[in-house]
């Protein structure tokens, strides 16, 4: 039986879990430095390890409603791609909850009804000690675009 590892993390009151092979560094309160003329769930940049990440606000991503700014907020770091083309790219969490091993036998699909964003961004669901923990896959919901918006406005950050 075939298993893999998982990070999971809470975005309002649903819990998402993403491949560990995607993610680079979890972060917590990062000041982000907001980009002029960037789509809308695009929040700004970071400074991470000294390359400029675009960080995607996932909540308006998936369109949830925006949560309060003054409440701590989580920064997850993925490297996402192929060998010959990978982009890194930050996206916020609400928490960060658990590292989890799933077997692939209990991933289902994904049903279309009663979801609030777009089912495309998700590979399967679990459920888990009565909770459902969604599968997100990363290559759908962060494209390179996101890191092209930003290395086209490098000019006026600099």
């Amino acid at each position: 039986m075939e298993r893999e590892t998982f990070l999971t993390f809470v975005l309002g009151k649903e819990i998402f879990a993403v491949n560990v092979v995607y993610v680079l560094e979890v972060l917590e309160q990062q000041q982000i430095t907001q980009v002029p003329k960037t789509p809308e769930h695009i929040m700004g940049i970071i400074n991470f390890r000294g390359e400029i990440l675009p960080v995607v606000n996932t909540r308006r991503k998936f369109k949830l409603p925006d949560k309060d700014e003054s409440l701590k907020n989580y920064v997850i770091v993925y490297e996402i791609g192929t060998d010959e083309q990978k982009f890194s790219v930050a996206a916020t969490a609400d928490a960060v909850k658990d590292v989890i091993e799933i077997n692939h036998d209990e991933i289902k699909p994904v049903p279309e009804m009663g979801i609030n964003y777009d089912a495309k961004y998700l590979a399967g669901v679990i459920r888990r000690n009565e909770a459902f923990i969604m599968l997100l896959d990363v290559a759908k919901v962060f494209s390179i675009s996101d890191s092209e918006t930003i290395k086209q406005n490098e000019i006026t950050i600099q």
